[in-house]
C-alpha cells in the first residue's frame, strides 16, 4: 500500500472516531507498528492530526454550532458517562454545597448518587444541591436530598434554566464543588457551548465555585462551540479518557480509563 493510501485511511478512521491508537491503526491497515508511527509523524508534521503517546487525535478544529436535545444526548456515550458520573459522585461529601449543571452526564451523576446511597458505600445525604436542571432537581428531590432550583427562563431543548435571572440568582451562592457540562473542550478555546445564555450561567457558577469539575466524555475533546464558558485553567476535567497529554499542561485531568 502506498503512503498516500495509508494517509487517507488513517484520516478516514480518525474522522469517524476522532482518536485512534497505534494498535487500532495497525489492525485496520494491516501494516506494521513502525510504519504507522512514521505515517503519524508525517501527518502530524503536515498538520493533519495530532500525534500523541500511543496514537493520534484530530486537531482542535471541529466547530459545532447546533445544540443537541437532552433526549439525543442521553443516547450518546452512555457507558463513558456512567463511569464519569460514578467518579464524580465519589467526590461529594456530606459537608458540600454542590452545584449540578444541566446535561446528560450530570443527570447520570445524580443517578450515581442514588446507586451509591443504596450500596451505602459513603454518605452524601448531608450535602446540599443547587441546580439549573429540571431533571436533576426532580431526581434529587425524589432521593430526599436538599435541593434548590435556580430561577430564570426554561430552555426546553436542554431542560435548563438560563437567562439574566438565573445569573443573578447564582451570584447569591458560594459552592464548594460545581459539576459542569460542556459541549466542547479545546486547548485554545477552553470549555464551550452553543448557547450564549447557557454559557453565561455556567461561567457564573465557575466563578462562584471553589472547585469546578467539567464532566466530559472523550468525544467532546477538540470540539469548539460558539459561546465560551471558561478557559482550561478555570476548571478540572473528569473524563473517561483524555486523548492528548497537552490538556494536562493546562489543568488537572482525571480519567476513569487507566
Amino acid at each position: 500500500m502506498l503512503a498516500e493510501e495509508r494517509f487517507g485511511q488513517i484520516l478516514n478512521l480518525l474522522s469517524k472516531q476522532r482518536t485512534a491508537t497505534v494498535q487500532e491503526l495497525c489492525e485496520a491497515l494491516g501494516t506494521s507498528e513502525s510504519t504507522i508511527r512514521r505515517d503519524l509523524t508525517e501527518l502530524d508534521r503536515l498538520g493533519k492530526l495530532n500525534k500523541v503517546h500511543g496514537g493520534a487525535t484530530l486537531p482542535d478544529s471541529r466547530f459545532q454550532a447546533e445544540e443537541p436535545t437532552m433526549q439525543a444526548k442521553e443516547t450518546l456515550a452512555v457507558p463513558q458517562k456512567r463511569a464519569i458520573a460514578a467518579a464524580a459522585a465519589a467526590l461529594i461529601h456530606a459537608e458540600d454545597f454542590v452545584f449540578i449543571d444541566a446535561g446528560s452526564t450530570t443527570l447520570e451523576l445524580v443517578r450515581a448518587l442514588e446507586g451509591e446511597a443504596l450500596q451505602a458505600n459513603y454518605v452524601t445525604t448531608g450535602a446540599t444541591f443547587v441546580t439549573t436542571s429540571i431533571a436533576c432537581a426532580r431526581r434529587l428531590s425524589e432521593l430526599g436530598r436538599k435541593v434548590y432550583m435556580v430561577g430564570g427562563r426554561l430552555k426546553l431543548g436542554t431542560e435548563a434554566i438560563v437567562g439574566a435571572a438565573a445569573v443573578s440568582s447564582l451570584q447569591q451562592y458560594n459552592f464548594t464543588k460545581a459539576f459542569m457540562g460542556a459541549n466542547g473542550v479545546a486547548l485554545e478555546a477552553g470549555f464551550t457551548t452553543p448557547d450564549p445564555e447557557e454559557a453565561a450561567v455556567k461561567a457564573t457558577v465557575v466563578h462562584r465555585a471553589r472547585e469546578s469539575w467539567f464532566l466530559v466524555d472523550d468525544a467532546k475533546f477538540a470540539r469548539i462551540c460558539p459561546a465560551v464558558i471558561a478557559d482550561l485553567h478555570s476548571g478540572a476535567i473528569l473524563t473517561n479518557r483524555c486523548p492528548s497529554p497537552k490538556y494536562k499542561q493546562y489543568t488537572l485531568v482525571k480519567e476513569t480509563e487507566l
